[in-house]
């Protein structure tokens, strides 16, 4: 209870570390998922509205990859941006940056793979009216993300929130450092490690709010989806 009560106390009285860690985690998580459905959601409407040869290999692939284990994503992005690796000299490891893009790397096949799913599956009457009157294959793509845009959202909660969640590739990249890298998960980890509970519950509790928030909004957008 002693615990509880010390979390609550660094909450409420806005605690400089605890702000800074809560900073960089939405920052890393904003545009992570900004840059994620920028790629993935024209990728993925293109890929629900076109039928083509090896696209059953691409879907294949893009499944596999939204499986991807955070730390080897982690460890393929640590070692091109190493200082031996071929973008060593961007001096990026252990920057936000590269948390970013660590992210990206998970994130972009969860938003391709889940909006072209649900293009393919509920836009076929719009994609057959777009052919029937000649329309290219980008209009029809950006045509089903405008008509499909209440749920395509829920993707992009979707998408924040594993982004806000994750912990692997962003410990392996970011280092974890104190006032720099440290995001919410890295730090509930090491609080944990060292014995400082409270700190690491005042951040659960923050996680699990924003996590909750997202999920509800998610939720909330794909129930009122087929009223739009």
């Amino acid at each position: 209870m002693e615990s509880i009560r010390q979390a609550f106390d660094l909450l409420f009285s806005l605690d400089k570390e605890l702000l800074q860690i809560i900073g960089v985690t939405l920052r890393m998580s904003f545009f992570s998922t900004t840059i994620s459905c920028l790629i993935g959601l024209p990728l993925g409407a293109l890929l629900g509205t076109r039928s083509f040869k090896g696209k059953a290999f691409i879907k294949k692939l893009i499944h596999t990859l939204m499986g991807l284990p955070p730390v080897v994503a982690g460890l393929l992005v640590y070692t091109l941006f190493t200082h031996y690796g071929p973008f060593g000299r961007l001096n990026l490891l252990f920057t936000v940056e590269i948390m970013v893009i660590a992210q990206i790397l998970l994130i972009t096949p969860v938003v391709i793979g889940l909006s072209s799913s649900f293009i393919e599956s509920t836009s076929k009457p719009v994609i057959e009216t777009a052919r029937g009157l000649g329309l290219s294959r980008s209009k029809i793509a950006g045509l089903c993300i405008s008509e499909g845009r209440s749920s395509l959202f829920s993707v992009v909660l979707n998408a924040f929130g594993r982004s806000i969640a994750e912990v692997g590739a962003v410990s392996i990249v970011g280092g974890n450092v104190q006032w720099k890298t440290r995001v919410m998960t890295t730090a509930i980890m090491l609080e944990t490690n060292k014995g400082k509970f409270s700190f690491a519950l005042a951040l659960g509790i923050i996680l699990l709010l924003i996590a909750f928030t997202v999920n509800a909004l998610a939720s909330f957008i794909v129930k009122e989806a087929p009223n739009d």
